[in-house]
């Protein structure tokens, strides 16, 4: 069971995200519902740790094996969801994860999967793009800037 809950029209989701960098470029996704860009995870399940999550959230979402680096943000939010209109506050924690050993079937940056029933674009942003696209999480468009060269993660992509 997912570690979210609605009460009227607010929602509360404990979540993990994963940062993924490569080149100046972090891998954000988007899917079918919505109009922005938004970081590869998901929610925590009850009794389950951030990191199991984290690791379960990426194999699922991009059928590859993922290592942790470390943990770098513990980020409380406030917003409305632009695709449900609900009123969220959700917990997150980014994770610095290492897809290093995997390769990613892009084609000009970009790649597709199909979970579920909705498919979902992957895509290389360059962190200087993070200002003008329609991206969450909002903190993370100055944050990236704030990164030590030695976080920047090389991955090999055709």
């Amino acid at each position: 069971m997912d570690i979210s809950f609605k009460v009227e029209n607010k929602k509360f989701n404990y979540r993990v995200c994963a940062i993924m960098i490569q080149d100046e470029k972090i891998l954000a996704m988007q899917d079918e519902r919505s109009p922005y860009y938004y970081l590869p995870g998901g929610r925590v399940k009850l009794g389950e740790t951030a990191e199991d999550a984290i690791i379960r959230e990426i194999k699922e979402e991009l059928k590859i094996m993922p290592s942790i680096i470390r943990p770098l943000w513990l980020n409380q939010a406030f917003f409305k969801e632009d695709v449900d209109k609900l009123t969220y506050h959700e917990l997150c924690i980014y994770f610095l994860v290492d897809i290093m050993q995997e390769k990613l079937p892009t084609k000009d940056g970009k790649f597709y999967l199909q979970e579920w029933e909705h498919r979902h674009c992957f895509e290389w942003l360059k962190f200087e793009q993070l200002i003008d696209t329609y991206f969450y999480p909002i903190f993370l468009k100055k944050e990236i800037y704030n990164l030590p060269n030695s976080f920047t993660i090389r991955t090999e992509y055709e």
